[in-house]
């Protein structure tokens, strides 16, 4: 523990904390990463080749200029991919490749199959049946330990099919990580840049976090030089408060900073020590337990 952050021996850095790309050999949905808040690999399922996201947050690393490959999921094709990047990993071959030869050990593990990737996972038409998908998959290559991960910016999480796919994961040692970066709604409008007000994203984490513990993520960075002031760190875990006081368990509060190169200029990364602060205020305010996880060196 580091001035009240909770740190382990995988928060070294790596190189390939800073490359998150999208593009694995010829694959359309299925990447691996080596993930700082993982603590090992991740293979991510992009269930949004065509960019579509209910958030446009100034420190999004997704590049939105080009033209997708594609845009649309196809379930089927997604299998194949997934299928062989399991098979990659548990044998040890993935960890052959330049890209993840100098992975430590102790972090070439599974640790989750996540829905991430270039937008929010649950506006994807087919999100059900990419959850059972990944689900049997699972269960096929024996990773009762890994978990399944929904990164979202928790917009969504109470539509019927978004409801039933979280029943899914939650038989099958699922997570979801919900995106909350802000405590007031003008700093969330300024970070966000979102289509739907901090009140909708609230009432979705509280549904879901009724149901199941959830993780919260929250980037804070540096906005033309300054970080958020004592006002807003306040006004956010007032939030997290007013989550708990409505009925929903939080697991763990994920504080972060900005790591790769953001969509806007003017944003930049907070120092560690900026980090652990805003993660012991967490603390402090809330009691729950947070983690830490620090810019790029």
């Amino acid at each position: 523990m580091r001035n009240g952050a909770i740190t382990t021996s995988s928060d070294i850095p790596l190189k390939q904390h800073r490359d998150h790309s999208r593009d694995w050999r010829e694959n359309l949905y299925v990447y691996p990463v080596i993930s700082r808040r993982s603590r090992g690999l991740s293979i991510g399922v992009n269930l949004n080749p065509d960019t579509a996201c209910n958030f446009d947050c100034v420190y999004c690393q997704v590049d939105r200029t080009g033209q997708p490959r594609t845009r649309e999921v196809d379930v089927d094709v997604l299998r194949g991919e997934l299928d062989r990047m399991i098979n990659d990993a548990t044998s040890g071959a993935l960890f052959a490749e330049e890209a993840f030869k100098d992975v430590p050990q102790g972090q070439r593990r599974i640790n989750d199959i996540a829905f991430s990737g270039d937008g929010e996972p649950t506006t994807c038409k087919h999100f059900l049946a990419c959850v059972e998908l990944v689900a049997q998959l699972k269960r096929q290559a024996d990773l009762a330990d890994t978990k399944i991960v929904l990164i979202t910016d928790a917009c969504y999480l109470t539509k019927p099919e978004v409801v039933a796919g979280l029943a899914i994961m939650d038989q099958n040692n699922g997570e979801i990580w919900a995106k909350l970066d802000a405590g007031t709604e003008e700093y969330y409008q300024r970070v966000n840049r979102p289509n739907h007000p901090l009140t909708h994203v609230i009432d979705n984490i509280v549904a879901a976090a009724r149901v199941r513990p959830i993780v919260i993520q929250s980037l804070f960075m540096r906005l033309e030089g300054l970080g958020p002031d004592d006002k807003e760190l306040t006004a956010f875990t007032n939030r997290l408060n007013d989550i708990t006081r409505s009925g929903g368990a939080i697991r763990i509060v994920q504080v972060y900073t900005v790591a790769r190169r953001p969509a806007e200029s003017f944003v930049t990364a907070l120092t560690n020590e900026e980090v652990d602060r805003i993660t012991a205020l967490v603390t402090e305010h809330t009691g729950l337990p947070a983690a830490a996880f620090y810019g790029a060196p």
